[in-house]
């Protein structure tokens, strides 16, 4: 099985911090590595579309994110960056 995960958080998908699975906003699961695959570059090209920078972990993490985009945290007093993440993730 094969899976593109995509989420938002104020934090690159690598870190993977408890409860990272509350900021899932899409998990798409195949069964042909094939059509995943196609999935898989199809939302990364999107992506480089809309979002200017853009940082990668081995073959397995992406993470997209502009400037503008930002959100307040009450708790450290200062704005965190919004990171659109994708995720590659393989089940044998």
């Amino acid at each position: 099985m094969y899976e593109v995960i995509y989420m938002k958080a104020d934090y690159e998908p690598w870190w993977a911090f408890e409860g990272w699975e509350q900021h899932i906003v899409t998990k798409v699961t195949f069964e042909q590595e094939e059509e995943a695959l196609h999935y898989l570059n199809k939302t990364l090209n999107e992506f480089r579309e809309k979002f200017p920078k853009e940082q990668v972990k081995g073959d397995k993490y992406w993470a997209f994110w502009s400037m503008k985009e930002q959100c307040y945290c009450e708790s450290c007093e200062d704005d965190l960056q919004i990171y659109h993440g994708v995720i590659w993730n393989t089940q044998q």
